[in-house]
């Protein structure tokens, strides 16, 4: 039996009928996606031009660093090439030859660095693995940026301008990634992936940033460049040590396809059980950035391989003071100290009454209609929710049958507020894997939702005035990030049942346009090459 019929089986078996079929669907919608993919390539994707460059206030250097090991002559061909074939000109490709054993390798870096004056060349005299050959091509680095390129992978002919253009643009930069994609053996790309802006929450559950990333390249150096023993995930190492230097504000997500991943037998891009080390370094690299900065937090493995974080909680834990609404069932829980006040009707004023009333260390709003998957939801709810740097967090809603129907919001479109992965099956992927991992959104959902008490006081609540009945969720969340404070989703608190239904309200929602419209029209954390309206983190090529 076929991998794909016992899954549908097991689908069958375990969830019925209507389950068997949504997923049925989705497959159906994936080889759409893909289809829609190519589709944007041919009439949606955008280039810029050597007349964009000449607009350029200033054209900073930038490093391109290459660590070479007996790579497929045909790649690192492709790959110099893309560097050279930059309609953007002030760069210098720096490579280091890990001691490979194909003398081809030699032979061809030397025809390049003879061909062209802006490719410098190291030959290693010992293997010293991808991280110390890494340091080697840095060491050749002469630019005000440093980007990070793979033997066997290409960049996209405007990558370096775009690069550049983000310096200039924006002085402060320490910290460029971009979007990226798959590239087969027929030069054929696929998979693209549509980030988020910076959300440092994901950034913990798998590496985010990975193609194309460029750094300050006097940031590399102060922090001694790659760590030796960090093989496999040196790259996300680096990226955690680099991110305790600098601000978040110092960090630009570039929302281009610039980085073309290799798909090729032996790579992870084919195959991620190519190098299964890699995954297990990845969770030592995060626990080390948690003890360096600490963060009392242990990580561990969770769907495909990727890293689920738990904060630990304190010694005696938080109290937790519950506003339930929408009836009066228990809602079960193994946490130790929670009191219980019911709203009943979830609007702002009812929340806001209930919320004051109770002696509590933490709130936590939610619909008690619904019925946890698990009696720890609380408790990881509440190990994110003391987070000094996090603001709210919020669970994730699914239906009977398990599809996903709320938790994270995504902002756009004329209903201004949607449910994030809204209709994917709740074991679905979706959007950078956001849809199965810990990641960060602009706001979630009242369904189920925990904040500080202090924090809650702070802002002064939900808004009775302009957002009575609706938006008082999403608005309150807006404004805990204006204050710096991060909002988090979380799925390992999963919720079933039937979500709220957000009350249309003409007046608030024309009010919710006006105070919010710059996140309404460019949502950090969507994609602009993703739908506006309709089905949330479709590619867009209406």
């Amino acid at each position: 039996m076929s991998d794909l019929l016992q899954k549908s089986v097991s689908v069958l078996r375990e969830r019925g009928l209507a389950a068997f079929w949504r997923k049925s669907r989705w497959h159906v919608e994936q080889r759409r996606e893909a289809r829609n993919y190519q589709r944007w390539i041919t009439e949606r994707e955008s280039r810029a031009t050597t007349s964009d460059v000449g607009v350029l206030e200033r054209k900073p250097l930038i490093s391109v660093i290459v660590p070479v090991y007996n790579v497929d002559e045909r790649w690192l061909r492709r790959c110099i090439d893309s560097v050279r074939e930059q309609i953007y000109g002030n760069w210098e490709l720096c490579i280091a030859d890990d001691k490979s054993h194909g003398k081809h390798i030699r032979k061809i870096l030397e025809e390049y660095a003879a061909l062209d004056h802006r490719i410098k060349v190291v030959f290693r005299e010992e293997n010293g693995h991808i991280a110390a050959a890494s340091n080697s091509a840095l060491e050749l680095a002469t630019g005000e940026f440093t980007v990070l390129l793979d033997h066997d992978d290409e960049l996209s002919p405007d990558a370096l301008f775009h690069v550049a253009k983000e310096i200039v643009d924006h002085p402060d930069t320490a910290f460029i990634y971009s979007d990226e994609d798959l590239i087969d053996e027929s030069g054929r790309r696929s998979e693209p992936k549509f980030k988020p802006d910076f959300s440092r929450d994901l950034l913990y559950s798998l590496n985010l940033i990975t193609h194309l990333s460029a750094y300050r390249t006097e940031i590399l150096r102060a922090i001694n460049g790659f760590r030796i023993g960090t093989e496999g995930s040196q790259d996300y190492d680096l990226a955690l040590r680099v991110l305790e230097r600098i601000d978040e504000s110092q960090i630009r997500h570039i929302p281009r396809i610039l980085y073309h991943w290799r798909a090729i037998r032996g790579s992870v891009a084919f195959d991620p059980a190519e190098k299964p080390y890699a995954y297990d370094r990845a969770r030592e690299v995060i626990t080390a950035h948690f003890e360096r900065t600490g963060v009392r937090a242990s990580v561990s493995e969770t769907f495909w391989n990727l890293n689920r974080v738990r904060y630990e909680l304190p010694d005696p834990p938080p109290r937790i003071g519950m506003v339930a609404f929408g009836s009066v069932e228990a809602i079960q829980s193994d946490y130790p100290k929670v009191v219980i006040e019911h709203a009943f009707v979830p609007n702002a004023a009812n929340l806001n009454r209930a919320a004051r009333s109770l002696d509590c260390d933490l709130v936590c709003f939610v619909n008690s209609q619904l019925t946890p998957s698990t009696n720890d939801w609380l408790r990881e709810l509440a190990g994110a929710a003391i987070q000094p740097g996090i603001g709210a967090v919020g669970g994730k809603i699914v239906d009977e049958s398990g599809r996903t129907i709320g938790g994270g919001i995504v902002f756009g479109g004329p209903a201004a507020v949607r449910p994030a992965h809204a209709g994917f099956p709740d074991d679905a992927p979706g959007n950078m894997c956001r849809n199965r991992v810990i990641s960060n959104y602009s706001a979630v959902s009242i369904d189920c939702l925990m904040i500080r008490r202090g924090a809650f006081d702070e802002v002064g609540g939900f808004d009775e005035n302009d957002f009575p009945t609706s938006f008082f969720d999403a608005d309150l969340c807006l404004r805990l990030r204006d204050r710096g404070l991060r909002i988090v989703h979380t799925p390992y608190a999963e919720l079933t049942g039937t979500a709220w239904i957000r009350p249309r309200e003409e007046s608030e929602l024309a009010d919710f346009r006006k105070r919010w419209s710059a996140v309404i029209d460019r949502d950090p954390f969507y994609n602009p090459h993703l739908r506006p309206d309709g089905r949330t983190f479709a590619i867009d090529v209406e």
